[in-house]
């Protein structure tokens, strides 16, 4: 960790250049260094400096090489049509040998560990000073002392649920202190972030005004606390299924329900680009933005040119869409599925989240057989699958034009809460009423209308039901690459064959639809060891032994 040091100079401190954002209150920074004497005597400059602890948490959802690749490419929901370093280690399981190349960084593990170590040492910072700022009326230190709780609380998250237990540093460390710590056990992270968040609900307000859209509320610690007790309770950090695990989890996430704050929005396919919704908890508004960067190079609108589409979901995934006239899964014959119309009668949400052949897109129908514009153009591949992320690339925007639609990083809404509670109490107690409840009201959100599950389901049958419904509601919004990672079920699930879909476009007009194995470049590597991330090799090597490595890496 010596790089990372909790250097906090007693004479000065870099005010950092604040990332460019359309929250009202994290565009108030200076750019100039000043003197830690002069920013904690200025409550507006000590209110600034707290505010840059927002831009540690991770809030996009491209990161795995900064704009190639994402949770989503890395798990079953998609491939990616490159073939460069980052994707093929990636696709190999082999971190190591990129992120520490040439300069190149799978951003969800050494930017995760840099930039969370460095937020954590601006709360640490704040939380020490907070009480001998001059403020004024005109700032809230207790609800600024909050927000530094639950921010330091979520970025000890983000590093336990990609490495388990992690150093713990809770102050502010003298530059000649010694810092390399050992690290924590996962149980006394997840206390100790337990404690942040306790006190960050008695700090937090449940509601802001407009140009504060985007900071913590008492919902979001209590949502943060939801997520959490999941994680602790899944197979990966509960190998013994204590079952009082489970029932803390559940009963987190019921508490957030309990609230009567928060309902599901009655539309699914723009869940991510309304300014404002019920279903929202705590997000990252995303202004409308130019066709480059993050959408150009990553989502890849139709026919956008080359071999270079990053989030190709794949047959797999597409698979999990049950049909909406029965409600049954498309493996069950009697499910009423037709393999040569793939599509027909299937959950709303499919049609939500991919573009597939011969929907109805921008004024015209998706082309996704050999030749058609959408797949093919000569040598020149569009897409591996013959599918694109509908939910990352929103229809409003237009290829080649600045677009007009939002596409918001969702920290947390309400359908998550509603699938933690039915999965907890799933696991704590069985398939009770409860559950039902929560998995069904989800189902019958007006624009999906999907049958109600059947009644009967034992645990186990419930459990996958569950599971189908997170993969399907949170598609492509970085959940399931950590929920396979906490249920320890990568062998199954990320290394079995990769699919896509062939289309052929018959001379009548119909077409004839082949599931089809994708090339071995597409297939996935997922061992045992890779339910938790390698720790960062260069904090193992400066810790001289201290810093232990996760198994296997």
């Amino acid at each position: 960790m010596k790089d990372l040091r909790y250097k906090i100079c007693t004479l000065i401190l870099g005010m950092l250049t604040l990332v460019s954002c359309n929250d009202d209150f994290l565009d108030r920074a200076p750019s100039v260094n000043l003197t830690e004497e002069k920013i904690f005597s200025d409550p507006i400059l000590a209110a600034q400096f707290a505010d840059n602890a927002y831009n540690h948490l991770v809030d996009e959802y491209a990161r795995f090489n900064t704009h190639r690749g994402i949770t989503g490419q890395a798990a079953d929901e998609a491939v990616s049509g490159n073939n460069e370093v980052s994707i093929r280690t990636l696709t190999n399981g082999t971190y190591h040998d990129h992120y520490e190349r040439g300069g190149a960084s799978l951003n969800d593990i050494g930017d995760i560990w840099a930039r969370s170590y460095a937020g954590i040492r601006v709360t640490n910072k704040m939380l020490s000073v907070i009480d001998n700022v001059p403020w004024t009326v005109n700032q809230s230190p207790e609800r600024i002392k909050g927000e530094m709780y639950f921010i330091r609380a979520f970025l000890y998250f983000e590093l336990i649920k990609r490495f388990g237990g992690v150093p713990i540093a809770d102050r502010v460390y003298d530059v000649n202190e010694n810092i390399d710590f050992p690290r924590n056990t996962y149980e006394e992270c997840v206390n100790f972030i337990l404690k942040d968040l306790d006190n960050a609900d008695k700090l937090l307000p449940t509601e802001y005004n407009l140009s504060n859209v985007g900071r913590a509320t008492l919902g979001a610690s209590m949502a943060l606390r939801s997520r959490l007790l999941l994680f602790a309770a899944s197979k990966l950090n509960n190998e013994s299924n204590d079952l009082t695990k489970w029932q803390k989890a559940a009963v987190a996430a019921k508490t957030v329900m309990d609230l009567n704050a928060y309902s599901l929005q009655a539309t699914y396919a723009d869940i991510l680009n309304v300014p404002s919704s019920p279903e929202y908890i705590m997000i990252k508004v995303r202004g409308p933005r130019a066709i480059d960067g993050f959408l150009l190079d990553y989502a890849m609108s139709p026919g956008s040119g080359g071999a270079q589409g990053q989030l190709n979901p794949t047959q797999n995934h597409v698979d999990l869409y049950e049909m909406k006239t029965t409600g049954k899964p498309i493996a069950d014959p009697t499910s009423g599925y037709n393999p040569q119309l793939p599509y027909a009668n299937r959950d709303p949400r499919l049609a939500a989240n991919v573009l597939y052949n011969d929907l109805p897109w921008q004024g015209r129908k998706m082309e996704m057989w050999s030749g058609g514009k959408d797949y093919l153009s000569g040598n020149v591949t569009y897409t591996a699958t013959r599918y694109y992320c509908r939910k990352m690339w929103p229809e409003p925007y237009v290829r080649n034009v600045t677009g007009t639609a939002l596409l918001n990083f969702v920290f947390f809404r309400y359908a998550e809460i509603l699938l933690n509670y039915a999965e907890a109490q799933n696991e704590a107690t069985g398939p009770d009423a409860s559950v039902y409840a929560a998995i069904n009201q989800i189902r019958a959100r007006t624009s999906v209308a999907m049958p109600p599950l059947p009644t009967g389901l034992t645990k186990d049958q419930m459990r996958q039901r569950i599971r189908n419904e997170r993969a399907v509601e949170l598609a492509f919004e970085d959940f399931r690459w950590y929920d396979i990672m906490r249920w320890k079920v990568g062998p199954e699930i990320v290394a079995q064959p990769m699919y896509g879909m062939n289309v052929v476009r018959n001379p009548n007009g119909t077409f004839t639809y082949t599931r089809e194995l994708l090339p071995a470049s597409m297939q996935k590597v997922y061992l045992d060891y890779m339910h938790r991330y390698p720790i960062p090799r260069s904090e193992i090597y400066k810790s001289k032994g201290i810093l232990i490595q996760n198994s296997g890496w």
